[in-house]
């Protein structure tokens, strides 16, 4: 596992390209930010992580799938990374940002994903309550 990659991924380059045909210009893995995330829109207080199915346990995704060799080990890391994502959430909504998740099988269809990520990025994010 040390050889799996945690930034600058082949979906993670792919979704950059995406945002900056939209005509975005995101910094890339802020570090003072909870969970590092992936692209950050500091203006539109938007954060935008880039996750794999497979490790971050996208439901009812094909790619999702369990090992069959040492299956605690497995189900004890997923439910680890699953509840990691839930807290980092948690506490960018606190800070007053927005996490938007794009999942890697999503990239299969660039076009949807183009138009989903032109909504998600076109307002600013209010982080005053109403």
């Amino acid at each position: 596992m040390s050889r799996i990659r945690s930034r600058d991924t082949g979906p993670e380059r792919t979704v950059q390209g995406l945002v900056r045909s939209l005509g975005f210009r995101p910094q890339a893995n802020r570090r003072d930010l909870p969970g590092v995330p992936d692209l950050v829109f500091p203006k539109r207080k938007i954060v935008l992580f880039v996750h794999g199915c497979f490790w971050h346990r996208h439901a009812r995704c094909k790619y999702a799938y369990l090992p069959k060799s040492n299956r605690a080990f497995w189900t004890s890391k997923f439910r680890a990374n699953v509840q990691r994502d839930r807290q980092v959430r948690k506490q960018l909504v606190r800070f007053g940002w927005r996490a938007v998740v794009v999942w890697e099988c999503e990239l299969e269809s660039a076009e949807s994903l183009k138009t989903r990520l032109k909504r998600a990025l076109a307002t600013r994010h209010s982080s005053v309550a109403k």
